[in-house]
């Protein structure tokens, strides 16, 4: 898959998985390991970038002892998610006239 387009559907991805609460990285990835796999080393640069890019927001908590980051997802991450669902209907338009067979052969 293009490096550019995956990177897209992941950071898409991480934001659906903080929408309905904040979470934590390992929590993320047991969330979305059903759907796509995604490792510790693939998700932390996505969200960090997704905190640079203001569409998440972190919290340090203390859990067991420790300090554990949790994810907010901002207005602007939930409007991403509205806008990859519209982008979606194009790919998925580009898609089928792919996929089609070609009623001529």
């Amino acid at each position: 898959m293009d490096i550019q387009l995956k990177r897209g559907l992941l950071d898409v991805c991480v934001l659906k998985a903080i929408k309905n609460e904040d979470s934590y990285g390992y929590k993320i990835i047991k969330d979305m390991k059903p759907y796509v796999e995604i490792s510790e080393s693939t998700l932390y640069p996505i969200l960090r970038r997704l905190e640079s890019s203001n569409m998440l927001t972190v919290r340090s908590a203390e859990h067991n002892g420790r300090l554990r980051k949790y994810y907010h997802i901002t207005e602007l991450g939930l409007k991403r998610i509205e806008e990859f669902k519209k982008e979606w209907e194009e790919i998925l338009s580009i898609y089928k006239f792919i996929a089609k067979e070609d009623c001529n052969e």
